[in-house]
Formats: structure tokens, C-alpha cells, sequence
């Protein structure tokens, strides 16, 4: 009888509480903005979870164990094992040896190769230094690990925008019309323009310092795109030759073909010239030469660009999903030894912009080791192949202006076709 009662009580209980759920389940109001709520808490408590997730696995790291066979493959020196004397990773010297025949590297003499080297070995260091700083990407060895940082600075940058960025943008170009609160809060949590083929295929400015003409050429493909339907492949070459554009704030900071130049000077002039010429029609030669532009062949005209307001993240998204791919400079701090993952520096320059690229998304969840929780990234196409870092693309923490991401940032607009 005891063993009855009790298991009626039970069924009690169980009734009762299921008309419970049965009167609360009315409640619950089946609106969009619920649902949208609620799966933004499953996105944030996924990246949580994959956060907690990758602390354990790296501390699990160092405990797993590798083949020893490397089939010719570069050891990132980050790996902890491309030293001396603790394991089968790669010396310098072998590692240098590899280098030069995946990436075909001719030096003249014997003393060069052996310069070389020193450079390489001294980069290998500095990638494990910059591993040190930014311990969620991978650095170790790149397309340009033989080259030292002032070589490649001159070589594979090309913005010459010193400190004083602010005054440079905001004064030489109207301010982008402010987004609202309403309209910042309804923003995807993670967008990419690729994904909507939006941005052309990655490009490869060579030795010459003209990464301004490619970010600028990337923002009016993508804005041409939005308006007309048409992914073209536009000229940088055109931009290389025929644009000397002064700032209207600094005459001594002009666009000059693989020496330097600035994005918004690079819109002014395609403002005044009547457009830009297509690749086919005017190809990248990575090399200054006479201007060929002829006005009758511009496949796209500019009509306006405008600014967005410094260091204002929320605003640059806003402005990114409104009006496309936009212009940006940085600093190439930590880019010479960069491979893969998010790069987010415990230190980095915040006032130095010396590189164009384009920034055409970003992301909601990628983890921070050191800084033990996941941090939102910008995605950036740069202009160095798809042989440098994820395809030729960079992964950049966002929100706090790191290595001044959010210093100089700009969007055009295109005229309507004739």
C-alpha cells in the first residue's frame, strides 16, 4: 500500500506539473525578435564553450606527440621544435634550404646566399618573439622571410601616412553619414562580402609599394559590383602611373607610383581623371611607366568617397555592410611572420599606418589564448598572394583599434553607367 500512495503521489506531481508546462508553454510569445534573441545566446555560448575548449587543448599541446617524418615540409618555428637540440625539427640552414626551393630564390653569389641566411635565421627569431606577442595566430616562416623588416617595409607596403592619420583622412574627405543605434544593433554578428561575390581574386603588388592602388581598386570592384551587378578586375597599373594626386591637407604626401601613396588621394584623382581602366585593358606590371589611361576606355567611374569616423568599430561595420569593402590602413607590425589564425598582439603601434589592404568582413568568435576568452576579427584581403598567411588573407582582432586597423578607414561610391 506504502509503494501506491507513494507512486500516486508521484503521478500527482507529474500531472500537475505537466499542466503547469502546458499553461507556461502558452505564454511564451513565438516572435521573430525571440528567436533572434535566442540564437544569439546559442552563438555566444558556442564561442564561449569553444574558448574553454582551446585552453584545454593547449595545455594538452605540449603532452601530444608528432611524426618524426617532415617530407620536406617548413616547420614553423613556433612549433618549439625547429631548434637545436630539441627534436627532429629543422636547423636554419635546412630550413633556409627548403625555402629556397619552394619559393625559387636565385641569389647572385655565395655572399649573398649567406646574407641571406643571416636573415632568414634572424626572421626566425623574430617569428617566435612575434609568436610570444600574439600567441593565437601562427608565425614562423613566409614568402618573405628572407628579407629583413626594412626591406620589406619598403618593398610591400606603400602607405607613408606617418602619425598624424586623422588629420590626413577626416580632413582630405567628408564624413560618412553616422549609423543609428537601431540601425548598429540589427548588424549581423559575422558578415562577408566573399560569400556574396563581392571581391575579386587575390592579387600580388610584387616588389613595388602600391598596396594603396589595390585596396583602392578592391573597394571600387566591390562598390561597382553592389551597383551594377558586374565583378570587374580593375587597374592598379593605371593608378601606378597617371595618379599624383597631393593630399589637400599635406601637399608633401602625394601618390607616387611603387613609392607611396594614400587611398582617398587615389579617389580624388579618379574623380577628376573619369574613371579607372579594367586589368585586360591596362595590365599590373609592378613597375612605374608612362600613363596610357584613355578616358574612352574607363569601365567605372567615381562619383564620391567619404570617411569613417576614427576608431568608431561599430560605425566601420555599419559602413562595411552598407556600403561594401572599404579602404583601410595599418600597421604591418606583425604581418612579415604571420601564417594563420586571428591575430590579436598583447602589444602592437596604434599610431603608425605604413600598408593598404581591404577590409571585406568580420567574424563573431575567435579565441584569444593568453587573453582566455573568444574576440571578434576583422577579415582583411591583402595584396602579397595567395602564398601569405590564409590564402592571402588576414585575420585581425577588432574593437580596440589593434595595430590601427580602425585609424583610416574609407568608402567610395560609383557614378551610374552613361
Amino acid at each position: 500500500m506504502g509503494i501506491s500512495q507513494e507512486s500516486h503521489g508521484n503521478f500527482t506531481g507529474i500531472s500537475s506539473i505537466s499542466q503547469e508546462k502546458r499553461r507556461n508553454k502558452k505564454k511564451i510569445p513565438h516572435s521573430k525578435q525571440t528567436l533572434s534573441v535566442f540564437l544569439h545566446i546559442v552563438n555566444q555560448n558556442t564561442c564561449i564553450l569553444a574558448s574553454q575548449l582551446a585552453v584545454v587543448l593547449i595545455l594538452l599541446l605540449p603532452l601530444s606527440s608528432a611524426s618524426a617524418d617532415d617530407g620536406g615540409f617548413i616547420r614553423q618555428v613556433t612549433d618549439g621544435r625547429s631548434r637545436a637540440g630539441t627534436g627532429p625539427g629543422l636547423l636554419p640552414e635546412a630550413q633556409f634550404a627548403v625555402f629556397v626551393r619552394r619559393h625559387r630564390r636565385r641569389y647572385s653569389k655565395p655572399k649573398e646566399y649567406a646574407r641571406r641566411l643571416r636573415v632568414f635565421a634572424a626572421n626566425l627569431a623574430r617569428a617566435a618573439a612575434h609568436q610570444a606577442l600574439d600567441p593565437i595566430a601562427r608565425h614562423g616562416v613566409t614568402p618573405f622571410s628572407d628579407l629583413t623588416q626594412e626591406e620589406f617595409e619598403a618593398r610591400l607596403t606603400g602607405v607613408r601616412a606617418g602619425g598624424d592619420v586623422q588629420r590626413l583622412v577626416m580632413s582630405g574627405a567628408p564624413a560618412a553619414p553616422p549609423a543609428s543605434q537601431e540601425e548598429v544593433a540589427r548588424l549581423p554578428a559575422s558578415f562577408d562580402w566573399r560569400d556574396k561575390g563581392v571581391v575579386t581574386g587575390l592579387k600580388m603588388q610584387g616588389a613595388c609599394g602600391s598596396c594603396w592602388a589595390f585596396t583602392t581598386t578592391g573597394a571600387v570592384e566591390g562598390t561597382n559590383f553592389l551597383a551594377t551587378g558586374k565583378l570587374l578586375d580593375l587597374s592598379e597599373q593605371q593608378l601606378v602611373d597617371c595618379d599624383h594626386t597631393c593630399s589637400a591637407v599635406a601637399q608633401n604626401e602625394c601618390n607616387n607610383g611603387c613609392t607611396s601613396g594614400l587611398m582617398t588621394n587615389a579617389y580624388a584623382y579618379l574623380m577628376k581623371s573619369g574613371g579607372l581602366m579594367e586589368q585586360r585593358a591596362y595590365p599590373y606590371t609592378g613597375a612605374p611607366g608612362p600613363c596610357r589611361f584613355d578616358p574612352a576606355q574607363a569601365a567605372v567611374r567615381v562619383a564620391n568617397f567619404t570617411a569613417v569616423p576614427v576608431g568608431d568599430e561599430a560605425q566601420i561595420r555599419t559602413a562595411l555592410v552598407r556600403r561594401g569593402p572599404l579602404t583601410v590602413g595599418l600597421n604591418v607590425a606583425f604581418m612579415q611572420t604571420y601564417v594563420g589564425g586571428v591575430s590579436c598582439p598583447l602589444l602592437y603601434p596604434r599610431a603608425w599606418v605604413n600598408h593598404g589592404v581591404l577590409l571585406v568582413g568580420y567574424g563573431a568568435c575567435g579565441f584569444a589564448t593568453l587573453r582566455l576568452g573568444y574576440r571578434t576579427y576583422c577579415i582583411i584581403k591583402n595584396s602579397w598572394g595567395k602564398q601569405w598567411g590564409e590564402q592571402g588573407y588576414y585575420r585581425l582582432c577588432r574593437g580596440s583599434n589593434v595595430c590601427s586597423v580602425d585609424s583610416m578607414v574609407s568608402a567610395v561610391a560609383v557614378a551610374p553607367a552613361p
